[in-house]
């Protein structure tokens, strides 16, 4: 019976972990490990205008609006005539003239990697990446043009940096006339904000009224931000928000199907990578639509497009929008705009993970230092959990200490399966023993450490930072595998502290399982193994103790 449930928990972990892969390997547009793969999806595209720097973009309400957006991204446009670099104290951003469309942006207070001299690029246009913010405008009302991110603009002349003692630098952008009708930008840049201010002005100089609508869209490939490891990932891809549906992810492989909600008076879209993101935002009420297309082999778009009603000619109408791009800092997140911080990969445990993260930062305001944090933290959850923990560790010195007595059975009735079964539960009985008593509280506690991994992984606050000696930066692998060859150890002798299995194949695999997995740990970020190193090290420590007063030590 014992040898039955072992292997059962066995078979549900391993199965877990691969469906668990499998499940990351779908999300991320990868083939499924039980079926075929999913067909890349084909994208209707319009023919590109004649002249793509005057052309309207056609279908701003119906079916495939948001792939007629998208295609004016796509079409063949001149060169761009003039681009403009503002600097402040926190970001570099490049525009180019043509659309004055956002082509660059420099993180300067984050790099690459702790030892990189270049700063964190967050949006690109190269031949390896290409991360933009557009805005334009679009219209139902057939043979009228309008402005969109293709259309050149002058830019008025102005400060570039942010001087010292400076709280704002603005950049002005002016399209040229589309059958009269303008469209001015305002980017309006704050000291020690990842955030900027984007007024769009429509001006209706022609001659019939017009019904423009904004879209703010961001468009980006579908190359994930850094190599990561095969053996973990956070989501990279757009995302979108509303009081109704709430945090939606969109997997690359989703975009085309437009498979999200529509329509809404409030809510944001996205772009989202390993500890950066992008967004748009609107004050809410305000209704918009939501749209996402596939305008290549790998290029990808998500945007909010929002009516501006009927101007009349002579007459004007303004939109205030905020462009978002930098960390994902949960409170800073959180007081831009509802539902926000959700950018930031909990995956599904994200109601306990945030918990999680709050007191990780408390502990961090204390300590000074985010790996001491991780201790305290990993030392504050086994104290919760101590006599939790402490039920466990006494099944399983109970376990160990009959040990020796069921071995004895197995040999007497290996011939008569039934009978030894039966002999078993009887020395479970009168030893008052539960075979399941050490997997249970064990089982409870889980959601809550595999929360403590997501937060580690998913916190940009990690990025660069040390903890001692060699540990230069805990979101990357520890250069001289210290930290790993410790935790494989640690698990290893947290197997001698377990009761032998009666089964040699079974006692085997004890021994093996430690072994295989500790080889993962030598490609996680330092943080997470710091994490499980800590935590292998309280129970190995609680549970030698309680073997220790029943007896069970060296057995």
């Amino acid at each position: 019976m014992t040898d039955m449930r072992r292997t059962l928990l066995w078979v549900i972990f391993i199965m877990s972990l691969v469906l668990l892969y499998d499940n990351w390997n779908k999300q991320h547009g990868h083939p499924s490990m039980f079926g075929a793969s999913v067909p890349a999806a084909t994208v209707p595209t319009a023919a590109p205008a004649s002249n793509p720097a005057t052309a309207s973009v056609p279908g701003a309400i119906g079916g495939t609006a948001g792939a007629a957006i998208a295609t004016a991204g796509a079409a063949s446009a001149p060169a761009a005539d003039q681009q403009v670099t503002v600097t402040t104290d926190v970001v570099k951003a490049t525009f180019d003239s043509r659309g004055g469309t956002l082509v660059r942006l420099q993180l300067l207070g984050y790099r690459e990697s702790a030892d990189a001299k270049e700063d964190v690029v967050l949006f690109d246009d190269t031949a390896q990446h290409r991360y933009l913010a557009q805005t334009g405008l679009v219209t139902t009302q057939p043979g009228v043009a309008l402005p969109n991110h293709l259309t050149p603009m002058t830019i008025d002349p102005g400060p570039r940096t942010l001087a010292p003692g400076a709280d704002s630098l603005t950049l002005r952008f002016e399209s040229q006339p589309v059958d009269g009708r303008r469209l001015v930008k305002t980017f309006t840049f704050r000291r020690g904000a990842y955030t900027i201010d984007v007024k769009n002005e429509f001006i209706n100089g022609g001659s019939t009224p017009v019904a423009p609508q904004l879209y703010l869209q961001i468009e980006r490939d579908g190359k994930p931000a850094d190599a990561g490891s095969h053996f973990y990932s956070t989501f990279t891809g757009p995302a979108m928000y509303t009081d109704a549906g709430h945090y939606q992810k969109i997997p690359f492989k989703d975009v085309a199907t437009e498979s999200h909600e529509k329509s809404a008076d409030n809510g944001w879209v996205a772009m989202v990578q390993h500890y950066f993101a992008s967004a748009w935002l609107l004050p809410a009420p305000q209704p918009r639509e939501f749209r996402t297309a596939q305008t290549g082999p790998d290029d990808y778009t998500i945007a909010m497009v929002v009516p501006m009603g009927e101007v009349a000619p002579g007459a004007s109408k303004t939109i205030d929008a905020t462009l978002f791009a930098g960390p994902q800092k949960e409170d800073m997140l959180a007081a831009l705009a509802p539902g926000l911080e959700r950018v930031k990969d909990y995956g599904w445990l994200y109601v306990l993970a945030k918990p999680l993260f709050w007191l990780l930062t408390r502990l961090h305001a204390l300590l000074g230092n985010w790996g001491w944090a991780i201790v305290a933290l990993v030392v504050c959850l086994k104290a919760a959990f101590f006599w939790l923990n402490a039920s466990a560790y006494r099944s399983m010195a109970k376990m160990k200490a009959v040990a020796p007595k069921v071995a004895e059975l197995r040999e007497r009735y290996k011939d008569k399966p039934q009978e030894m079964q039966q002999q078993m539960m009887r020395i479970y009985r009168e030893e008052k023993v539960n075979p399941l008593g050490g997997c249970l509280p064990i089982v409870v506690q889980m959601p809550f450490f595999i929360s403590l991994y997501w937060v580690l992984l998913s916190s940009v606050e990690m990025r660069g930072a040390p903890w001692i000696g060699w540990i230069h930066d805990l979101s990357v692998a520890d250069p001289y595998f210290i930290l790993p060859v410790l935790m494989m150890a640690s698990s290893i002798a947290q197997v001698a502290l377990n009761p032998k299995p009666p089964d040699p194949v079974q006692a085997k695999m004890m021994w093996i399982m430690p072994v295989a997995f500790g080889f993962m740990f030598f490609f996680f970020p330092a943080g997470l193994v710091l994490y499980w190193l800590t935590n292998n090290l309280l129970s190995i420590a609680q549970q030698w103790v309680i073997n220790k007063r029943m007896g069970v030590v060296g057995k």
